[in-house]
């Protein structure tokens, strides 16, 4: 028995539908399957051609009635008896390895410029790498710096009372001295008549 299968509606391209139905009718046994997608309008179609024994196709029928791929949206599914040759369902096995072949081709190539760009950008690591630890090193004496400043700077406070100190012991002693020093002042302006 032979069947042609119209499957129509606004998302049946693009969703794995011809795959979908080729794993079926090779697990139902058909030996005969072809599909292909069809624009019409608005409507996306698939067109799949099945060919095996009555009870193949009657389950066939069923399952294209009954279940889609995921992301399909289907408005309508006609069946119509068919008289035309029906490719060989291997050989159209063969037939969608190719198209995926076809299809996965350009992406596998933008794949392996990708992950050269990757082995390029990292083949600059152990530069990197060796930059951190410059920074690190430099890092670590700055802060062997600052570690000595803060020492040098927590014995103001202790320098400030030694100077202060320092002050209240000479404050007197510079008094009487400049005491000393005006009074000697005085006596020379007398002795040479200056006043």
């Amino acid at each position: 028995m032979k069947l042609k299968i119209k499957i129509t509606g606004p998302k049946v391209h693009d969703v794995g539908y011809r795959y979908f139905l080729m794993t079926n009718a090779i697990d139902l046994g058909l030996i005969g399957f072809h599909a292909r997608n069809k624009g019409s309008g608005e409507d996306q179609e698939v067109i799949a051609l099945a060919e095996g024994d009555d009870e193949a196709i009657a389950d066939f029928k069923v399952l294209v009635e009954t279940r889609k791929p995921d992301h399909a949206d289907v408005s309508n599914i006609a069946f119509v008896d068919f008289e035309g040759d029906v490719m060989k369902t291997e050989s159209y096995a063969q037939v969608c390895s190719a198209i995926q072949l076809n299809k996965a081709i350009p992406i596998l190539i933008d794949m392996r410029d990708d992950l050269k760009a990757v082995r390029k950008n990292t083949d600059m690591i152990p530069q990197m790498s060796e930059d951190i630890k410059a920074v690190r090193k430099t890092g670590d004496a700055t802060l062997e710096e600052i570690k000595a400043v803060r020492k040098n700077t927590d014995t103001i406070p202790q320098m400030s009372e030694e100077i202060k100190g320092m002050r209240e012991d000479i404050q007197p002693g510079y008094a009487s001295g400049l005491r000393q020093v005006q009074a000697d002042i005085r006596a020379l302006k007398d002795r040479v008549g200056m006043r």
